[in-house]
């Protein structure tokens, strides 16, 4: 089928990529989604999905990933789903410099270097929909996330900007707001901060054990953590509505967070956020 709409679906080895890049098969896109290792195309290509490697760090991948994709389709994009990222943890005092601008390069600098490159072929076709999954974390912030809601309160700022600025161009910018699902998000996670972070000798060690628990899973469980389908949902409208949201927010701890920022004076929202652990 030549009339299908096509989709670059990025982060798709596992979790909330990999999952929506399936569905959307199912629905009838042409999806190209990627990975950054060899291994994790063959799990895709055995569903009929076009796996590509690419690596938001490496700027000529995404121009391969990029030219590969508008060779097969003729110079067609309909839509990206930029969704790869990952978090690392330790409080802002612990974080060296060097993690800071890996996640950057990773959640920011990546993202907006793809975008870039298919923004031409978007406005060559007079529409297009890019869509960002940010977190939260990118409008409420939270102790011990200081360089993942750095990345994302920037990716928020930036797409917000881009969305003004493609008005009338007929490509929209929406950015989605999870907060927990289930993915390998966590145990990405927990490797970050062993290796960035010196957990022991920092004055948050004890608050560091809890984080440890937390995310290797001998901590409390969070009862609000919903599936990646949760977020299909709303990608689903925001890839098709005639009028697609700005913001779309995903379970509800990130309703919460969101709707009290706006409503409680500053200082008392802040204070509570602190009582989180």
């Amino acid at each position: 089928m030549t009339d299908r709409k096509s989709i670059i679906v990025t982060g798709a080895s596992s979790g909330i990529g990999a999952y929506c890049a399936r569905a959307l098969k199912q629905d009838g896109w042409r999806v190209f989604a990627t990975v950054r290792r060899q291994e994790d195309l063959a799990p895709l290509e055995a569903e009929g999905i076009e796996g590509l490697l690419m690596d938001y760090r490496d700027q000529q991948s995404i121009d391969r990933l990029v030219e590969e994709v508008l060779q097969r389709t003729g110079g067609r994009l309909d839509a990206l789903y930029n969704n790869g990222a990952y978090g690392q943890p330790g409080a802002v005092e612990d974080l060296p410099v060097e993690a800071l601008r890996e996640q950057f390069e990773t959640n920011l600098f990546g993202w907006h270097h793809l975008t870039r490159r298919v923004l031409p072929a978007m406005r060559a076709a007079g529409k297009g929909r890019i869509v960002q999954c940010s977190s939260i974390l990118g409008l409420v912030p939270y102790r011990w996330r200081g360089a993942y809601t750095a990345s994302k309160y920037a990716l928020e700022g930036l797409s917000l900007t881009l969305r003004m600025e493609l008005e009338g161009s007929g490509i929209s910018v929406s950015l989605i707001e999870p907060g927990p699902i289930t993915s390998r998000f966590t145990a990405n996670a927990l490797a970050r901060i062993r290796d960035n972070i010196d957990l022991e000798g920092s004055v948050h060690a004890a608050a560091y054990r809890r984080e440890l628990a937390r995310l290797d899973g001998t901590g409390p469980v969070n009862r609000y953590k919903l599936g990646p389908e949760a977020v299909y949902k709303v990608l689903v409208h925001a890839l098709t509505a005639d009028r697609p949201r700005p913001h779309y927010l995903v379970t509800t701890p990130a309703k919460r967070g969101y709707f009290l920022k706006k409503l409680l004076p500053a200082d008392l929202f802040y204070r509570l956020l602190r009582r989180l652990d």
